[in-house]
């Protein structure tokens, strides 16, 4: 077993209609024990075929309780900090209804809508944040191995993939609307950013 992710992540403004094929998405709700230094311990609940809308009211722990039969994954990662890319990551099946019980007595939630879709040859994931980190886009294209030569689609606005502020564990932390504002005045003044040391970026557009 690898237990390393390799993966190139995007801030976005939205999951473009296009790539919305009428599924539902995954909903998840996961819960940051430890989050500090890049470090984390995480419990993740995934629901699929239920669609809970993303905005500022909704909230993780009300949401799971209401729909907690819908849960039927869980996992237990550990994560290492993210260094070009690649991060530790040791991740375990559990029970859903252990893992439900865990995240109501402690951690810090975060509650997100999973979109995934196949975008030139690799397969991409669309997340949309709700809570504390709403309106927040995040896309992510995840491989075996380094991520490279990588066809970047042009609702992705700049790269995120080491800045450990819009890590999942790093908005528990500190979530995005606390923030938002240094940031997009970031992204104005200095423009987006692309990594340049994983081969050729190719731009697609649908």
């Amino acid at each position: 077993m690898n237990d390393f992710e390799y993966e190139r992540r995007f801030f976005c403004r939205e999951f473009p209609d296009y790539l919305n094929d009428g599924d539902a998405p995954i909903l998840i709700i996961q819960s940051y024990y430890v989050h500090a230094d890049n470090f984390a311990l995480r419990v993740r609940l995934q629901a699929h075929g239920l669609h809970v809308e993303m905005n500022e009211a909704t909230d993780p722990l009300a949401v799971m309780a209401r729909y907690r039969d819908a849960f039927t994954e869980a996992f237990v990662t550990v994560k290492g900090p993210a260094v070009g890319g690649t991060r530790y990551e040791a991740e375990r099946d559990i029970d859903a209804g252990i893992a439900a019980e865990l995240v109501a007595r402690g951690g810090i939630p975060i509650i997100k809508n999973r979109y995934s879709a196949w975008i030139a040859e690799d397969g991409w994931d669309v997340d949309i944040f709700g809570a504390k980190n709403h309106p927040l886009v995040v896309a992510e294209a995840e491989r075996s191995g380094p991520v490279t030569n990588l066809v970047i689609p042009r609702f992705c606005i700049s790269e995120i993939t080491d800045d450990a502020r819009f890590s999942n564990d790093g908005l528990a932390g500190h979530p995005y609307t606390q923030w938002k504002d240094e940031f997009e005045m970031e992204l104005a003044t200095e423009g987006p950013k692309f990594m340049q040391n994983f081969g050729k970026n190719t731009s697609f557009e649908h």
